[in-house]
């Protein structure tokens, strides 16, 4: 088969699964061709068998005071379509790209060629985005002219029910990681390189937006810290890095908290973590939640969105309200203050990430392919 997909080329969630998606594929026999303004960050090597990408290039029209990426996304998919004789096509997120995959399957239609779209749906693009009057009306149009439609979790579905008039189904398949990968890879690095051996450390990841409460990390982090020694590793880029770095001196923190910026080296930093927070006032799926339980890191959250769906209670780690730092505090301070229960809660992270290993959702969407390529 071969299929194109569609996504943000960036360290968000949506990219990092339509990626890894595209490689899994690529390793059944699928020829994969991503299509998007760079090369996704979690695409190491273009040398890769079956997997191919095509950049969107956007002309610099004075005229336009933003330039019209959808329109020249619109006409790559076209060109890729005819060029690669494309099956079909996977889009992540409604807008901009369900949208400009409609367009292109117009347009193609005028020359007699048919091409079904799969919309993959993983949040920003219906909860925030999505969801504004300016948005609504070309959101709702896309979800319910695209040919099949998945969502990362049952509580965005529902939020897409809510949120929109939708007259297609809905079909949930969740976010994934690659158990396998992660069992090859050999230990990294000494761990003194990111903290004392005394301390125990505490991590976030994020891109930093207010959706994050990344004042709630490092206030969570203070209270750990007058109980048990530790050092907080944040994690990404954003909006409120500078805010957050700013508040962390302000608490007299900054011999503690070491800001990373973004990374292609997640798991070399979940190796050797203790515990992560994930304090979100919204998350749809939580795809950082489940990398970190993977690599056995048990995960401090919200109850927020689909962070319920992934993280067992009492088992992963613990949810608490939103908001609600001292019950998130307390909750890390068990496993922190406790060599055994910290040891077990590591292994039943692991084992709680194995039900969403990849090797059991990637059949899922080539079902999907195979029921839109039928209709």
């Amino acid at each position: 088969m071969n299929i194109a997909i569609v996504c943000y080329p960036t360290f968000g969630g949506s990219g990092v699964v339509a990626t890894e998606l595209g490689l899994a594929l690529s390793k059944m026999g699928h020829n994969v061709h991503f299509v998007t303004y760079h090369q996704p960050v979690r695409l190491d090597t273009l040398n890769t068998q079956n997997i191919h990408f095509h950049e969107v290039n956007i002309p610099d029209y004075p005229l336009f005071k933003y330039q019209p990426y959808e329109l020249a996304l619109s006409s790559r998919l076209v060109d890729v379509v005819k060029s690669y004789k494309i099956n079909i096509l996977h889009v992540h997120y409604a807008i901009p790209h369900a949208y400009a995959a409609y367009m292109a399957k117009k347009m193609l239609s005028d020359e007699g060629i048919s091409i079904p779209i799969v919309t993959t749906l993983h949040g920003t693009d219906i909860t925030l985005v999505g969801s504004h009057p300016f948005y609504r009306p070309a959101v709702t149009f896309s979800i319910n002219h695209s040919d099949c439609v998945t969502a990362v979790s049952e509580s965005l579905k529902q939020d897409t029910l809510r949120l929109f008039d939708i007259k297609t189904d809905i079909k949930v398949i969740p976010n994934f990681i690659d158990a396998n990968k992660l069992n090859k890879k050999d230990k990294p690095c000494e761990r003194s390189l990111l903290a004392p051996e005394k301390d125990r450390i505490i991590t976030h990841i994020s891109n930093f937006r207010p959706l994050k409460r990344i004042f709630d990390v490092i206030d969570i982090f203070e209270k750990i810290s007058l109980e048990v020694s530790s050092r907080l590793l944040m994690v990404g880029e954003g909006p409120e890095k500078s805010s957050a770095i700013a508040y962390v001196n302000s608490k007299d923190l900054k011999n503690k908290v070491l800001f990373l910026g973004n990374s292609n080296e997640i798991d070399k930093i979940l190796c050797y973590s203790d515990v992560f927070l994930l304090p979100s006032e919204m998350e749809s799926f939580g795809l950082v939640a489940l990398e970190a339980m993977a690599n056995g890191v048990p995960v401090i959250s919200s109850n927020a969105g689909g962070l319920g769906e992934v993280n067992k209670h009492d088992f992963s780690g613990f949810l608490s309200d939103i908001g609600d730092v001292n019950s998130m505090a307390n909750n890390a301070l068990k496993l922190l203050l406790d060599d055994k229960k910290l040891k077990q809660f590591k292994s039943q992270a692991r084992e709680q990430a194995k039900l969403f290993d990849i090797d059991k959702i990637v059949k899922q969407y080539e079902s999907i392919y195979n029921i839109a390529l039928s209709k």
